[in-house]
């Protein structure tokens, strides 16, 4: 088709898009084109602002790379990824689910770990948790043998992967539930953290006056045959940025309850002084078992990145 007028355009390009055989890849490039050429006509977007969002587009695939992913990052700061998980789950967001997000630091191949062992493989800060998750299908009963893939940012507020100074897989570990359906394990009490602002994400932050920070949490990938994959983040309910997550992953089914203790009978003879429990409870459904690639495989080989917590800006 020979163009006349903008919305020959849009007609030309929609033509081109019915030729795709694959049904599912046909519908989705129609409504992406349908919806990009609304919004170039809802904004009236001048030929620079086109240049800046490409260049913002391209930096976003230039900084992703084997131990961070600046692409996942940008989705979830604009809510796309908590977006799909809930319109994914819960049946349709009619109900409540412990599904998340999977975030850009699971690593695949973490140690088989035993129950009741520790994830922390190298001197970690933070007060000693012991944690039991129970892994539940939809009718309410155990899920035993399923593989529970744990991961989580140390005290300092950082994922081994980002740090040099932690040992290989420190703070990762992967379990098989019991016959209860249950999974035990010991570790330190993350802390928030800040995400990294030094590329397009960070960019994006400041311009809304937004702070960068993540609530405390811990990952579950949950892995059963029969069932979907699950990935969860189980958050800490005395984190101050619980309402205010940069990545909006916060659900008030995934916010868990630390208890402290101050005693010496935590079930690790080594412990004394405050140490805290965790439980919850995560439910997984039938469906497809298939695992994802994974938006990070290898440990930098550089120095730490910085820390940088931008404040949010008064209402």
């Amino acid at each position: 088709m020979i163009v006349d007028t903008e919305s020959d355009l849009t007609e030309a390009v929609l033509a081109e898009v019915e030729r795709t055989p694959d049904a599912r890849l046909r519908v989705l490039l129609a409504a992406a084109v349908r919806h990009l050429h609304a919004f170039v006509r809802e904004t009236a977007l001048t030929e620079a602002e086109f240049r800046q969002i490409c260049g913002v587009v391209a930096k976003a695939g230039q900084l992703t790379h084997s131990s961070h992913n600046e692409v996942v990052l940008a989705a979830g700061s604009l809510g796309v990824s908590a977006l799909v998980c809930l319109l994914n789950n819960g049946n349709g967001a009619d109900e409540k689910t412990t599904a998340n997000l999977m975030g850009p630091f699971w690593r695949k191949d973490s140690p088989l770990t035993p129950q009741g062992g520790s994830i922390v493989r190298s001197p970690t800060p933070g007060e000693p948790v012991f944690v039991t998750a129970r892994i539940r299908d939809q009718h309410g009963q155990p899920v035993p043998d399923a593989v529970v893939d744990v991961w989580q940012a140390s005290g300092e507020g950082y994922y081994e992967n980002q740090d040099p100074e932690q040992a290989h897989m420190n703070l990762r570990g992967k379990f098989h539930t019991d016959s209860d359906g249950c999974i035990r394990f010991r570790t330190v009490k993350p802390s928030g953290y800040p995400i990294p602002v030094d590329g397009p994400v960070g960019a994006l932050i400041r311009a809304q006056g937004r702070h960068n920070m993540r609530p405390a949490h811990i990952h579950f990938m949950v892995h059963k045959q029969g069932y979907k994959t699950q990935f969860s983040q189980l958050y800490s309910s005395d984190d101050p940025h619980l309402e205010t997550d940069v990545q909006f992953g916060v659900t008030r089914s995934l916010v868990g309850q630390y208890v402290a203790h101050d005693d010496d009978r935590a079930p690790d003879a080594d412990v004394h002084g405050r140490w805290y429990s965790l439980e919850h409870t995560f439910v997984i459904v039938p469906g497809d078992d298939s695992l994802p690639m994974p938006p990070i495989t290898a440990k930098t080989e550089g120095p730490r990145p910085p820390l940088v917590v931008l404040e949010r800006t008064s209402e």
